[in-house]
């Protein structure tokens, strides 16, 4: 099955926390927090304005976003949870930082 959001609602999968911490000690999942980095699998189309123009989305799929920790709504697709928010949810996209920038 896939699923298509509408307007500008996007669908993300969630990247699962880090097991560890950066000193190496085990975090157990009761004292893990809520992840708040996904990935973009599907965007809708966008949002109408004024003048019933659609106004494409800014991110797109397979970009890795930052997210507010309460952000979105739940869903399981065929057994793989994911979550559905507005783009305005998203706070930033991870850009890749091993390429280099042109002077």
């Amino acid at each position: 099955m896939s699923i298509r959001p509408l307007h500008d609602r996007v669908l993300i999968k969630v990247l699962e926390a880090e097991q560890k911490s950066k000193g190496g000690i085990i975090i157990p999942d009761t004292a893990k927090e809520k992840p708040m980095e996904g990935e973009v699998i599907a965007v809708g189309t966008g949002l109408r304005n004024d003048d019933g123009k659609i106004i494409p989305l800014d991110v797109k799929a397979g970009d890795r976003i930052l997210f507010g920790k309460w952000a979105g709504t739940e869903v399981k697709i065929d057994g793989n949870e994911f979550l559905i928010m507005k783009e305005s949810d998203i706070m930033g996209v991870i850009e890749n930082s091993s390429k280099s920038k042109a002077a």
